[in-house]
């Protein structure tokens, strides 16, 4: 059901959407203190920027920029003290008028020691690059493995020698590397900025060696300080690994930015583009429009009425499959499929109920046709989820709700034309799978500050666990009282909720960032810019699909 602006119920909706949103205001103004103000001071110190602050000079003036996994370990490795944003900073922006993406480590958050999650952050912005043929720039300040998980960051296939193995193929792809060594870069990490296309070294502060001066000592006996045995004058006169030398940060940006100039231009995908207008209706509705409590109906409609241009799109099957809205608009002038989850109640063509946010048999079919239809026609597609899962009961599963869900995932995991997934509310159990979920290579995928990423939601999970306790205790013998009970099912549920919170998936990289909604159509038309890098390397195929 539409809510009108200023209605009692959009109020209560806006209140606690910008309550959200300050929240996370709050927890984003604490992360981006790195390791704190006594650290960046010491840092500053040393005659050197942190790593936000190098990100901030090298980017364009007055451009917009994406950061990529801000709450990245937040609430993990508290028994060493946390490691805010995953100890590396990442941000997709334009250099030199050319769009990016810049990868800094934090060196204020344990000397940008590698914790897995900062590992997993890496491959992130690698994946990204590559995915998009997208320019990389690697700005290094970092002491290596933090050696007591070097078991989680070490030997396996997704772990720290990924990144050079990751260098190698982009490096045979064409996609343009700068490495940048503005402060420690040692063991295996010395490979990185050798294996870029070119690389920069900051005088007396950047280092690059296998082993530092103390294991030198340990290892062959020999005695040599750092500075002689890896710094910048002994690697741009001696050895000649690094190609530049500067004397600070700020120059060694400067000349990135002179490098990034002279990047030649690329062969489009050909997305169609026209001039950008905003939406006829406010954006910051959507505060208002989305409900307080999330099992309440709305109509998804409006949402997409604030996010696309003019406000304008026209919808593919309107009146069949109407648990999913699937559309043609355009967002910031770029053309776009949109593959939204309807969650108002509504009747089917034989007059019975259907809920919202659930996904039926026609409505499976109906998107898997648009998907086909969207890379047929070279145009990219966008997932609005608010989903809690495919429909069940007898009359779903007689009607193949299997087969015709599988047809949807099918579609949807082969798309050619890039994907790009933004989780309102709900992303529950194959709902999410087929929406477009993490797994399925979105180019880019955040969140709400309302969304929840779980097989089931709190209630749900909490009913049913505390029904597998209570049938596990009294086949024991054992009796339990209604307080008892519900006491249990609320520490089910709370440690569930936990576990469901877009700041726990955000902090694991199951979503890139959590966002304000207002900046949802920067996310899509820079993700559609970046994916214009790239055109499809193969013919759009679906395999075999069972009808």
């Amino acid at each position: 059901m539409a809510i009108s602006a200023k209605t009692l119920e959009f109020n209560k909706n806006d209140d606690d959407m910008r309550l959200k949103i300050s929240n996370l205001e709050r927890k984003l103004s604490k992360i981006y203190e790195g390791g704190g103000k006594k650290k960046i001071e010491k840092h500053h110190e040393k005659g050197k920027l942190t790593a936000r602050e190098r990100i901030e000079k090298l980017v364009d003036p007055d451009t917009k920029t994406l950061e990529i996994g801000a709450f990245a370990g937040e609430g993990m490795y508290k028994e060493y003290g946390g490691c805010p944003s995953g100890g590396v900073v990442i941000k997709i922006g334009y250099v030199s008028g050319k769009q990016c993406i810049i990868v800094a480590n934090d060196a204020t958050v344990k000397a940008g020691a590698w914790f897995p999650i900062t590992g997993k952050k890496n491959l992130r912005a690698q994946e990204i690059a590559i995915e998009n043929r997208l320019p990389i720039i690697y700005l290094v300040d970092s002491a290596g493995v933090f050696l007591p998980m070097q078991d989680e960051i070490f030997p396996d296939k997704e772990h720290f020698g990924r990144i050079f193995r990751n260098n190698a193929v982009m490096s045979s792809m064409g996609i343009p590397q700068i490495a940048a060594v503005m402060g420690s870069c040692v063991a295996g990490g010395a490979y990185l900025p050798i294996m870029s296309d070119e690389s920069l070294i900051v005088n007396k502060t950047g280092t690059i060696f296998l082993a530092g001066s103390y294991l030198v000592k340990a290892a062959i006996g020999e005695s040599i300080d750092n500075e002689t045995l890896g710094g910048a004058k002994t690697h741009t006169e001696i050895s000649g690994v690094c190609d530049y030398k500067s004397e600070n940060d700020e120059e060694c940006l400067s000349t990135i930015r002179d490098l990034m100039d002279k990047i030649g231009s690329y062969e489009t995908a050909g997305f169609d583009r026209k001039e950008s207008h905003e939406p006829k209706s406010p954006v910051k509705e959507i505060y208002g429009i989305l409900p307080k409590e999330r099992s309440k109906p709305y109509d998804t409609r409006e949402i997409i009425k604030r996010l696309v241009d003019e406000s304008k799109f026209t919808e593919y099957k309107k009146e069949y499959g109407q648990s999913i809205i699937t559309a043609y608009a355009r967002i910031d002038g770029w053309s776009v499929g949109i593959v939204a989850n309807q969650r108002e109640l509504m009747k089917n063509a034989k007059g019975e109920m259907q809920f919202g946010g659930v996904i039926y048999n026609d409505s499976a079919d109906k998107a898997a046709r648009f998907i086909m239809n969207c890379n047929q026609k070279n145009i990219p597609l966008v997932f609005l989820q608010d989903v809690t899962g495919f429909m069940v009961g007898s009359k779903s599963e007689h009607a193949g709700i299997i087969k015709d869900g599988a047809k949807m995932v099918n579609a949807m995991s082969n798309s050619v034309v890039p994907k790009f997934t933004i989780v309102m509310g709900n992303s529950y159990g194959a709902g999410n799978y087929a929406m477009c979920g993490k797994a399925y290579d979105p180019r880019l995928i955040v969140s709400w500050p309302t969304a929840e990423l779980a097989v089931m939601s709190g209630a749900a999970a909490a009913k049913t666990l505390l029904q597998i306790e209570v049938a596990g205790m009294k086949a024991k013998g054992e009796e339990i009282t209604p307080e008892a009970e519900k006491e249990l099912f609320d520490k089910i549920k709370s440690r569930y909720d936990e576990q469901i919170s877009p700041y726990y998936a955000a902090s694991r990289l199951w979503v890139d960032a959590i966002i304000d909604p207002v900046d949802t159509r920067d996310w899509i038309s820079m993700g559609i810019e970046m994916a214009n890098h790239k055109k499809a390397e193969k013919p759009y195929n679906v395999g075999v699909i069972q009808t």
